[in-house]
């Protein structure tokens, strides 16, 4: 059975602390799409880890880690993150599979990314200029080249057929980056990649499957940043919903299980976009703070704002999420009162559906009020130890959401998740 875990907002919701955690009662963490844009954070006896690419179960010993063909790889990123990783666990390569199918960044593809966004100016949509837009694209234009092509012997002719075509592309910018001086460490980690074992990953997890194998597909980004469903043309190049587990794994729809969706206690995005519930005022500025809300893979400032259930509700659904996970609650110890957006009022109408195109309307939040707790949550060690006041506010979200919470997230260590059902 393949379990599912996503984010529910605009990605930075926790998911790296929760796969960590959850990952005892799995043997495989397969990631099924996103790039290096991803930053999933655990916090490792005392050492905080970022992960870009690898699933979060590597210090889960007894896990097999699957990088699965909806992913897109920096081979350097890649590189550097293993070389991180190894220092603290040792044995990470026994335990690391890479699909054939999963498609290659190339530095040119970085170049198109930086000089497509700068040419946008001030419609820019937020990329974290990885690349990995322009990989994507020639995924879907059958350009691009895979984990499996390294293998070949004509390797590096694929590779200047495809340079040579960014360099056509790349000639109708004004300012393009020095993406040369970033090809030697690209072949090097060539070399390194080579080395890996790179498995043909759909039948590689039939087997797994079929041994009866626990695995948890791990999703990155945010659910609202889905290339289908998200708020587009701000979102990102893959599917971050639970359809896209099939497809980035190569699984049957049957194998399918849990849904666990994460969601903090409040909203957060990076980059351009639209945010009904953003706050722009000094509480928007003390969340910013009390949360650390800076990005894991670019450190820019997060844009903050009270929880959107309207948005929550909507990326519950799209997923079929079973378990709802609420993350960062002691972030909001020292708010009071505490708003919830039920609602969206669009031309003066008031709906619950959230629109096609948040982009083009002028969204004004309907919220409840609830009191704060003002009590450290992140000191409780059971759920019925949370004050009263905080248990109040999540019966409310599940009742307007429709799913139960199975765990809360009360602080930064892995112990710190509180298990509600």
């Amino acid at each position: 059975m393949i379990d599912v875990l996503l984010g529910l907002q605009w990605g930075d919701e926790g998911k790296g602390k929760i796969v960590d955690f959850l990952a005892a009662q799995y043997d495989i963490i397969a990631r099924f799409q996103g790039g290096p844009n991803a930053g999933h954070t655990l916090y490792v006896n005392g050492n905080k880890v970022v992960l870009h690419t690898i699933p979060s179960g590597v210090f889960q010993t007894h896990c097999l880690n699957l990088i699965g063909n909806g992913v897109v790889i920096d081979p350097v990123t890649l590189q550097k993150e293993i070389t991180t990783i190894k220092a603290l666990q040792p044995d990470l390569l026994e335990r690391l599979f890479v699909s054939h199918r999963a498609h290659l960044i190339l530095p040119t593809h970085r170049a198109l990314d930086a000089a497509s966004e700068a040419a946008k100016g001030k419609e820019k949509i937020g990329s974290t200029l990885k690349g990995i837009g322009p990989a994507y694209m020639d995924k879907t234009g059958r350009n691009g080249l895979r984990v499996g092509d390294v293998l070949s012997k004509d390797f590096e002719k694929r590779y200047n057929a495809l340079k040579e075509k960014h360099l056509q592309m790349l000639g109708q910018y004004e300012n393009v980056v020095n993406w040369q001086e970033w090809e030697p460490a690209f072949f090097e980690a060539i070399e390194h990649l080579r080395s890996l074992t790179i498995v043909n990953a759909e039948y590689w997890l039939e087997n797994h499957l079929k041994g009866g194998k626990k695995v948890l597909a791990e999703g990155a980004q945010g659910s609202m940043l889905d290339i289908d469903f998200g708020t587009y043309p701000f979102v990102t190049s893959s599917n971050t919903i639970a359809g896209g587990v099939c497809s980035g794994l190569g699984v049957a729809p049957s194998w399918i299980g849990e849904v666990y969706g994460i969601t903090k206690a409040y909203c957060t995005r990076v980059g351009g976009g639209p945010f009904p519930t953003e706050l722009l005022d000094e509480t928007g500025e003390e969340l910013r703070k009390a949360g650390h809300e800076f990005g894991a893979t670019t450190g820019r400032p997060r844009r903050c704002g009270w929880i959107d259930l309207v948005a929550l509700r909507y990326t519950v659904m799209l997923s079929g999420v079973t378990k709802l996970i609420m993350t960062k609650a002691d972030v909001l110890d020292q708010f009071n009162p505490i708003r919830a957006a039920v609602a969206y009022k669009i031309d003066g109408v008031e709906t619950k559906e959230l629109p096609y195109d948040l982009c083009s309307v002028e969204v004004e939040p309907v919220y409840d009020t609830f009191a704060g707790w003002e009590t450290p949550v992140s000191t409780c060690t059971t759920y019925d130890e949370l004050p009263q006041t905080f248990k109040d506010y999540c019966h409310f979200v599940e009742q307007y959401i429709g799913t139960k919470i199975s765990h809360v997230s009360n602080g930064t260590g892995r112990e710190q998740l509180l298990i509600i059902s």
